[in-house]
């Protein structure tokens, strides 16, 4: 795949790339799109979903999104896009834990609809949150890029581009769980968990718009893998490149290789 520059971006098939001298003013960039896409939305929906990544990655995003003051929460339900099984919602690891601390206790949305990890029943619980799904549908994706080219937690062994199944229990690779490892959410891979649950690329798919915010030069090789190679499954994220409105927001270093 040839990037095209089109003015100040570049676009790999359908998808716009847009890239910052750093991760604040990538941050900032990310969220001032979400928010006009969120109130060009509420223009003609009572509300709108939204599906948000749970990772360090996104950090700067989450930060300058919840100091957005053009959003009305209020009309706003909010889902994640995966979860460890087996990591209760108040460890320090959580994904339900880690969206709470960095944007819904201060956001307060309508509604927040998180997937349980700890469900008895994990099939049930798949079935349960795919239900959700379909009935509120997804208007925006806020999602990441992993090392090994993941989007939320379909690594290339488990991605299918033609899942059945919206939400599903997952394997993680090894380069995925020594991504958490160096995201210092884990002091060593033996301590990251085998098994999550995760929307499946259908149901990010399914959203009405994608807005993708990858920084640092750990995620350079992927981004490159996303946007130069073929759109297959084994790296996951270039998927998004088929997308109708998805944009990409990249730092300097996540950019380095393309």
């Amino acid at each position: 795949m040839i990037l095209r520059r089109k003015r100040k971006e570049l676009q790999a098939d359908k998808l716009v790339i847009k890239i910052y001298g750093d991760r604040r003013s990538m941050g900032i960039a990310a969220a001032e799109h979400v928010a006009h896409l969120v109130n060009k939305l509420m223009e003609r929906k009572s509300k709108v979903t939204m599906v948000f990544a749970a990772a360090p990655s996104q950090n700067e995003f989450l930060e300058e999104l919840r100091k957005r003051e053009d959003i009305d929460w209020d009309r706003i339900v909010a889902f994640h896009l995966d979860e460890y099984v087996g990591i209760s919602s108040d460890a320090p690891q959580s994904f339900r834990r880690f969206l709470r601390e960095k944007l819904f206790d201060y956001v307060k949305p309508s509604e927040v609809h998180y997937i349980n990890g700890n469900a008895v029943d994990l099939e049930a619980e798949c079935r349960r949150y795919a239900q959700l799904i379909s009935s509120y549908g997804l208007d925006v994706a806020c999602i990441g890029i992993g090392e090994n080219g993941h989007i939320a937690f379909n690594d290339p062994h488990v991605a299918n581009f033609e899942d059945p199944f919206l939400v599903k229990v997952v394997e993680l690779d090894e380069v995925c769980r020594m991504q958490q490892v160096h995201d210092g959410m884990f002091s060593d891979i033996s301590e990251v968990p085998r098994y999550a649950i995760t929307l499946t690329i259908p149901a990010i798919m399914m959203a009405g718009h994608i807005s993708c915010v990858v920084p640092s030069k750990r995620k350079a090789e992927a981004v490159k893998r996303a946007l130069k190679g073929s759109i297959s499954p084994e790296c996951p994220a270039s998927i998004i490149r088929t997308h109708d409105s998805a944009v990409l927001f990249l730092d300097k270093d996540a950019a380095s290789k393309i």
